[in-house]
């Protein structure tokens, strides 16, 4: 769907659509003749799930994203960013307030097309310039060696998506997982890993897992890779100051302070599922081109090394 379409679309909307935190709903556009799940998005555009196929086909909300193309006749020879389109419930039980109605759109689609560009410009690999959104229970859905999930606290599979998503991963795919904050959200997500892997078993890594030193040496503590949030970031906070105020000055949850990095693995020790708990190193991507002193601090040191790393790691064991 061009932006056009998508402008179209979103004009043709109902009042139920209003707000970003409503999330998807089944219905049918008259004026465009689009039918199917329609989900606002960050920036107030409006997509219709049943039809996304890449993230070039929906407009920037950011700063805009770059474009760039691959040599004559290698155009699929490429490492494709593909991000999961799911449901999250509508009416978790939560006091988590509007956050909670977050879903597999936030960061999109600039957080995918900047990673696709700076991972071809840092790297020797060569990216899909339109990148990849889909569902799990597309049949293309093997064609896709990694696949990228957001907000994914309050999400709910279908048993067609636990089936599909449970033969991709024991056939060789991996799951990156980010962005999604304290216990409750972990629970949620666990949960429905649960449903995907029952015999699954999460392992924590450390810094000394050779996933922080691939490509790029990321030392320090764990800590020192926490992202925040862009409009929750607090710049007097102080990592060297035990009474600094907060990285962020908006509250995520019980249990959603410390950063954690955890892995699901098969019998063979591949990671088959890769989650960054209590992080948001899409923002970085996203919002590199929003805060000079956000890019610094985040999006060069932190959130670009470790998707590299990420990428190389679960693409190459």
């Amino acid at each position: 769907m061009n932006a056009v379409r998508i402008i179209a679309v979103a004009s043709a909307l109902t009042a139920g659509l209003c707000l970003a935190q409503l999330g998807p709903r089944p219905g049918f556009d008259p004026r465009s003749g689009v039918s199917g799940n329609f989900v606002r998005i960050e920036g107030g555009l409006v997509v219709n799930e049943d039809e996304l196929r890449t993230a070039r086909e929906t407009d920037s909300h950011s700063s805009g994203t770059p474009n760039w193309t691959n040599a004559p006749g290698f155009e699929q020879d490429v490492f494709t960013f593909t991000r999961v389109i799911f449901k999250s419930d509508p009416a978790p039980g939560s006091s988590r307030g509007r956050l909670r109605w977050l879903g597999w759109w936030v960061d999109y689609p600039d957080a995918d097309l900047n990673f696709s560009y700076r991972l071809q410009q840092l790297t020797s690999v060569r990216t899909d310039p339109d990148a990849r959104v889909l569902k799990l229970t597309d049949p293309m859905l093997h064609d896709y060696p990694l696949l990228y999930m957001e907000h994914a606290g309050y999400m709910r599979l279908s048993d067609d998506e636990v089936a599909a998503l449970r033969k991709y991963l024991l056939s060789g795919g991996a799951l990156f997982v980010n962005d999604f904050w304290g216990s409750e959200e972990w629970d949620g997500f666990a949960g429905e890993m649960n449903r995907v892997l029952p015999k699954g078993a999460w392992t924590e890594l450390t810094m000394d897992h050779p996933v922080f030193h691939c490509v790029f040496d990321l030392r320090g503590p764990m800590s020192s890779l926490q992202v925040p949030t862009i409009q929750f970031w607090n710049p007097d906070h102080n990592p060297n100051d035990p009474h600094s105020p907060p990285l962020q000055r908006v509250y995520r949850g019980e249990g959603s302070e410390e950063m954690h990095v955890r892995a699901l693995l098969d019998d063979r020790q591949r990671i088959m599922i890769l989650a960054i708990h209590d992080s948001d190193i899409s923002d970085g991507w996203e919002r590199e081109g929003e805060n000079e002193e956000y890019f610094n601090q985040f999006s060069e040191r932190v959130a670009y090394p470790l998707g590299v790393n990420i990428i190389f790691y679960l693409m190459t064991h």
